[in-house]
């Protein structure tokens, strides 16, 4: 696995500089939050770019354009967290970034897409005083990108659609070894996620990091996943791990 750049290292790289350029202008956010609400982004007709962007100025504009017909706040929220993420005011843009998260948890866990959930919990993970708050922000990344490979690897091997009820049967019937001891879960019956459920709590009432992060879970058993996937064939009500 590459080694990362010590900060030594990374101080005397001029992508990490050039990525940061103009930052300044970008950092002057409105104190105004509740019109940032209702204010939406302009059209735009643009395709947005992919893949890396070194310039600032042109990140910011692409981000624009994803950000375009919704609300002015999220574009503020994503604006924060690209600030951070390219070292520019690290810790005065931190701040901003927290005490957003502090007074509009609910409006950004509502309208926000599972990305920018995620690029949050990133945020919350690397440069967080806290330690519980790092933790409980590194367990939401952690928990959607096993889910992004899952299905990555789902999608790529051309994995069925439809349930093998055979399968299930030989699940519940006795044939449950994965590898390295461990085992596949009891369809329709299994204990296993609503106990990892109940741990979670505690992680979920810890201040912002812990209300995004039971978002997130939320939002993953309900769209097309393993989890939601083994909840529609779960039937044994007392282990249901969902809301």
């Amino acid at each position: 696995m590459p080694r990362k750049k010590t900060r030594f290292e990374s101080f005397f790289s001029f992508t990490r500089h050039q990525r940061r350029w103009g930052g300044r202008k970008h950092s002057d956010l409105p104190e105004d939050l509740e019109q940032l609400k209702s204010m939406l982004v302009e059209s735009d007709n643009r395709t947005p770019e992919m893949g890396q962007i070194k310039s600032l100025d042109k990140h910011m504009d692409n981000l624009r354009i994803q950000f375009a017909g919704k609300p002015e706040l999220l574009f503020h929220h994503a604006k924060l967290i690209v600030l951070v993420r390219r070292e520019f005011d690290t810790h005065e843009n931190y701040r901003r970034f927290r005490a957003l998260w502090e007074r509009e948890s609910a409006f950004l866990r509502e309208r926000s897409d599972l990305r920018w959930l995620v690029s949050a919990a990133d945020t919350f993970a690397d440069h967080d005083e806290d330690p519980l708050t790092r933790a409980t922000a590194m367990m939401t990344s952690l928990l959607v990108n096993t889910i992004k490979v899952c299905e990555t690897d789902r999608f790529i091997h051309g994995g069925e659609s439809t349930v093998q009820k055979e399968r299930i049967k030989r699940v519940n019937n006795g044939y449950r070894a994965l590898f390295d001891g461990l085992t596949f879960i009891n369809v329709g019956i299994d204990d296993t996620l609503r106990n990892m459920r109940w741990r979670l709590e505690p992680y979920f009432a810890h201040g912002p990091a812990g209300e995004l992060a039971a978002e997130v879970f939320a939002r993953l058993q309900e769209h097309d996943t393993a989890y939601s996937r083994l909840r529609a064939l779960h039937h044994r009500q007392r282990n249901a791990w969902w809301d």
